[in-house]
């Protein structure tokens, strides 16, 4: 008799194809919690969690409970080897894994992935998605199985996505086609779907179609994430353009190792000003400033009052010179007259630089002068064009000079910078009003020749209130060609009079006649814009998302974007990428301080708080889909009122955090400011995985020090532990060893003072991590001992696998093979029983190590090829170097030079990629040693 337990559809449970009976709805929620968990003791206080959730409890759990795996122990007799057993405190389902879809599943997955060629690869896929019936768990409904059921989908759609890859290179694209485009509607943000259904089309001769697919991404991706495609789908783009004859022949084959990455060129400049006229002067001053003698670096800076044209006479003269900078654009707004926060830091300023340029951001130096070391490294003798808007003086300016003479520094300053022409040669551009011709000139290319010279008069009047700024000019036309029928004398009448009623604002940096043009242009907007309008003003950053604006409005998208487009065209407001807007910090200055008259306090907390509760809710989801394995931080109610549907998987999940990532620091530190203390902390936390897998350990350590003086205000010892742990982990990584030991080791005080288990054994596990940094093994060893136990007690099987390859790990560095193989083993059998991919491949990286110990150096090949295969299907790049380095030690040992070179090479790739610089050094060595042996090749091998 066969027994199949199925989950990933309705509940069922068949005996050679008959269904049995398990009972009502809350029944089948035990018997598929015992499933998920099958062959694992489940706590009585997890199972009632779990089933009932937050729906209110009978009056007594434990006894329903009990009632109801009685029941289900009845229901069960029939089948074979099946069993509903009691363990202290809970119970346990014994079971053949196989027989439970889920398990299978999961199993096939695990089998296609390591597969040895393409065709078996793909029918493993095939048996594993061909076990889905429908939606996971159907008709069941409890917090815990819809984290589950969303996680499983996840796995599911991941799965859709590598086989489709594996049919696309073995020729199945005009198959393919139709359901690609039905996964495009269903996930429209998935870059990898939308890739792969313009490869299908291009192969099947539809290369137009192939394009248009991509202009329709391109739209989605900046209305719903205020983004542009990432780099490879940008690519692909490109290739299509190009009729590239690699993309029509699929590959037949497994990929080769993936090829070392590419140089970077940024191309960071803002959008040219649409027109522009006058500065005829300037424009030839500046056409001038590449001809000084080559060992001179060319800096020019251009100075001048707010909103008097700088940066559009640099981006214009910038965009006119682009073929001179074939290396590239950089660009930052230093923000050094912002009126909603600190200008940028140089630092911040240097590590945007560093990640344009492609460096990793684990291998940015820790401190800023390190910083900039690397980045006038990676400059020197390219041809780069390097424009810092709107410094606040010379010390922001220094740390980012390139120091090559083959770049081209622009500066933009309301100051002089008088220390930066004296000290650093800097050519002085002084930036005036535009003279009267100039003016009238700008004004006529927005309304037209005509219009302009029929009413002369009344042109004149609007000139004489813009007084030749050109964004006092930009808004007036910008009003003047909103109705353009109109009379320029009936809209010189208003501004005229609302010359005579400033409002009694403190306009600060704001002149009189920008402060008329502004308040003139602002009384005329429909309520609900000027709302708008009001509301930006109270960003804690230069630019915001379409998504945040609605949030800060709490209004429908759709409704937010109308709104935003009547900004624009009243020339408030620039939509400078897809889907971001900004403004003018003197029109935000002027935003603040509409919103400060006309909204009383209370209305302006409650708009920030939407604000920051929207993106802590969204970041708790799209932190879920980056590690669904991670314990959740809870959130409570009022961050539960947006739910973030748009973010529906990783990809979408990641490119959400890349695009709202300095908001989301900003608006942290807003959280702080406002007392806002648990938000701050729960900020960091959402944070935490996003930095964690793409080495940000700078902003790691900066949100962890905000989160950690929030938790001490709230005199939360659990908080301060969770703080004073990830400040000492990220601190730790880059090199601070010992203010790391001593963050760490508070938090493991605090801990055991409220007698914290979870917060002891997180503690004792990332001083293992510290010690390891340190290359102390036995100190290491001692702590992760520690931990092991505690995650056990708890029973939290996915950290106590990794709580075990920890132990195995140093074993083996100490030189113990027989318990770290032990231990690893353990460690990858939990990994894979709980699909943590992550910790699976750490963990058989860990058993290569020990296999190559012991001389067992096959089997340690095999270990590490599994490793890899994960790390890359995980992006995990950094770790992937690692491992790359081991096997060339294991490929040497076997005496298989050639392989042994080529691993090395593609890891010495990564590593200069990721500007690792002590790791491609030592590779480099290992190069040259293996160069020298080449022609004694091991005997056994013969």
């Amino acid at each position: 008799m066969a027994a199949e337990f199925r989950l990933l559809g309705a509940v069922e449970v068949r005996l050679d194809g008959r269904l049995v009976d398990v009972g009502h709805a809350r029944q089948q929620c035990v018997l598929a919690v015992l499933l998920h968990d099958a062959n694992r003791s489940v706590s009585a206080d997890q199972l009632v969690d779990r089933v009932w959730g937050d729906r209110r409890l009978p009056d007594r759990p434990q006894n329903t409970l009990q009632t109801y795996v009685s029941l289900l122990r009845r229901a069960l007799v029939p089948l074979p080897r099946v069993d509903i057993r009691s363990r202290p405190g809970g119970y346990l389902l014994a079971v053949d894994a196989n027989a439970v879809d889920l398990h299978r599943f999961h199993d096939l997955l695990g089998r296609a992935r390591t597969a040895d060629g393409d065709e078996q690869a793909a029918a493993l896929f095939e048996q594993a998605l061909g076990l889905w019936r429908g939606e996971p768990f159907a008709s069941l409904d409890t917090p815990w199985l819809a984290s589950v059921r969303a996680r499983l989908t996840g796995d599911r759609h991941a799965a859709e996505l590598d086989l489709t890859d594996l049919q696309l290179r073995l020729g199945r694209h005009a198959a393919l086609q139709a359901a690609l485009a039905d996964r495009v509607r269903e996930h429209p943000l998935d870059e990898r779907v939308v890739g792969q259904l313009m490869l299908a089309l291009y192969r099947n001769g539809r290369p137009a179609d192939a394009l248009d697919t991509y202009r329709q991404a391109q739209r989605r991706f900046a209305e719903e994430l205020g983004t542009d495609p990432s780099p490879p789908l940008r690519e692909l783009h490109q290739r299509i353009l190009a009729a590239d004859p690699d993309l029509s022949t699929p590959v037949t084959k497994r990929e080769p190792p993936r090829p070392p990455a590419r140089s970077v060129v940024p191309r960071q400049l803002p959008v040219p000003p649409r027109l522009f006229t006058g500065r005829t002067r300037e424009l030839a001053r500046l056409a001038g400033v590449g001809q000084e003698p080559a060992d001179t670096m060319a800096i020019s800076a251009i100075c001048g009052a707010g909103g008097i044209g700088k940066t559009w006479l640099a981006l214009y003269w910038a965009h006119h010179h682009v073929d001179e900078f074939p290396d590239g654009q950089l660009y930052v707004n230093l923000r050094g007259f912002d009126p909603s926060g600190a200008p940028t830091t140089p630092a911040a300023a240097v590590r945007g630089f560093l990640d344009a340029l492609g460096v990793h951001p684990s291998a940015v130096p820790q401190d800023l002068d390190g910083q900039a070391a690397l980045y006038r490294s990676l400059v020197a003798d390219k041809r780069l064009l390097i424009l810092l808007d709107n410094a606040r003086d010379t010390a922001q300016v220094v740390p980012l000079l390139p120091g090559s003479p083959s770049c081209l520094v622009l500066v933009t300053s309301r100051q002089r910078l008088t220390d930066l022409i004296t000290r650093h040669g800097a050519g002085p551009i002084d930036l005036d009003v535009l003279s009267r011709p100039e003016a009238r000139d700008l004004l006529t290319r927005h309304l037209g020749h005509q219009r302009v010279e029929t009413e002369a008069v009344a042109v004149a009047e609007l000139l004489d209130c813009c007084a030749g700024l050109p964004l006092a000019i930009g808004v007036v036309a910008a009003r003047a060609a909103i109705h353009p029928h109109f009379s320029l004398a009936v809209l010189a009448e208003e501004l005229r009079d609302a010359s005579s009623r400033l409002d009694g604002l403190d306009g600060g940096d704001l002149t009189t006649n920008l402060r008329t043009v502004l308040s003139w242009s602002y009384h005329v907007l429909d309520a609900d814009v000027a709302a708008m309008f009001r509301l930006l003003g109270l960003v804690p950053t230069a630019d915001i998302g379409l998504r945040a604006a609605a949030w800060l409005a709490a209004l429908p998208t759709d409704r937010a974007r109308m709104l935003l487009r009547e900004l624009e065209n009243a020339h408030l407001v620039q939509q400078y990428t897809p889907g971001r807007y900004r403004m003018h910090d003197l029109v935000r200055l002027y935003a603040g301080d509409r919103v400060r008259q006309d909204h009383p306090p209370a209305d302006q907390v409650t708009a920030l708080r939407g604000l920051v509760d929207s993106y802590r809710s969204t970041a708790f989801s799209a932190d879920r889909l980056l590690d669904a394995h991670r314990l959740p931080v809870r959130l409570g109610e009022p961050a539960d009122a947006r739910p973030a549907s748009f973010v529906s998987s990783r990809p979408t999940a990641l490119a959400w955090f890349v695009a709202e990532h300095a908001t989301l620091l900003a608006v942290q530190r807003l959280a702080a400011e406002q007392g806002w203390h648990e938000l701050a902390c729960q900020l960091a936390w959402t944070l935490e995985t996003f930095h964690r897998q793409r080495g940000q350990l700078h902003d790691a350590v900066a949100v962890w020090q905000v989160a950690l003086a929030a938790a001490d205000v709230l005199v939360d010892p659990v908080s301060q532990a969770v703080a004073h742990r990830q400040l000492g982990l990220a601190k730790a990584k880059l090199g601070a060893g010992d203010e790391a030991l001593d963050h760490l080791n508070l938090a493991l005080g605090l801990a055991e003072r409220t007698e914290d288990v979870l917060g002891q054994a997180h503690a004792h596990h990332l001083l293992a991590c510290a010690w390891e940094l340190q290359s102390d093994d036995e100190r290491a060893l001692a702590h992760a001992r520690h931990a092991l136990p505690l995650f056990q007690k708890l029973d939290l099987p996915v950290w106590e696998a990794w709580a075990l390859d920890q132990v195995g790990w140093h074993e083996a560095r100490l030189g113990d093979y027989q318990g770290a193989h032990e231990h690893c083993e353990a460690a990858l059998a939990l990994a894979r029983r709980h699909h943590d991919r992550e910790g699976e491949a750490v963990t058989l990286d860990s058993l290569g190590y020990v296999a190559h110990q012991n001389g067992e150096y096959p089997q340690a090949v095999d270990y590490y090829q599994q490793a890899l295969a994960l790390f890359r299907d995980l992006d995990h790049a950094y770790e992937e170097a690692s491992t790359l380095e081991q096997l060339a030690h294991t490929q040497q040992a076997l005496g298989q030079l050639e392989p042994a070179r080529a691993t090395w090479q593609h890891a010495l790739d990564l590593c200069q990629s990721q500007h690792r610089i002590a790791e491609a050094q030592r590779i480099q060595r290992r190069l040259g040693e293996i160069g020298s042996v080449d022609q004694h090749p091991n005997p056994a091998t013969v």
